[in-house]
């Protein structure tokens, strides 16, 4: 398995994968992440893949540029300038494999090398998994928010 940049053909994938989602506990929608959030990620060459040995995409995520969540008081000073996280997705029959902190390690590398002194990311209340997973790499939350009509648990990571 090998993780890097997403191009303008992984699209159609990573649209299924996220939709494939739909439902859980991050709340995704037809709507939400969309073709318009691949073009953004894209653009900016924030969306990562990891993709097995038959080159299917198993996992993504994306380094996010959003001034509301920037803007949060409860992210500490000592970490600015730090990047968000977002958007991560593993495909369900390959959970649990640990995908989900390599392809964390992977984008947190990608920020430290773009000067960021830390990591945060926001997890809707409830998904338990993905706020344990966080927690066993070194997350640490910071505070809670409402943003897009949904709250969030606010968690920061000092590299």
């Amino acid at each position: 398995m090998q993780i890097m940049n997403a191009t303008e053909e992984d699209k159609d994938e990573l649209l299924a994968l996220y939709h494939a989602m739909i439902g859980g506990p991050c709340e995704w929608s037809e709507t939400y992440p969309d073709e318009n959030t691949i073009a953004f990620d894209l653009k900016n060459e924030d969306l990562f893949v990891m993709k097995n040995d038959a080159g299917e995409i198993i996992a993504t995520i994306s380094i996010d540029h959003d001034d509301a969540v920037e803007s949060l008081t409860c992210w500490h000073e000592d970490q600015a300038p730090s990047g968000e996280l977002s958007r991560l997705c593993v495909r369900k029959d390959m959970q649990g494999q640990g995908i989900a902190k390599q392809m964390m390690n992977y984008a947190g590398d990608v920020l430290k090398n773009r000067g960021m002194k830390g990591i945060h990311i926001l997890v809707r209340e409830g998904h338990v998994v993905a706020l344990s997973t966080y927690a066993k790499i070194g997350f640490r939350t910071v505070g809670e928010c409402d943003l897009f009509d949904k709250h969030f648990i606010c968690m920061e990571k000092k590299f």
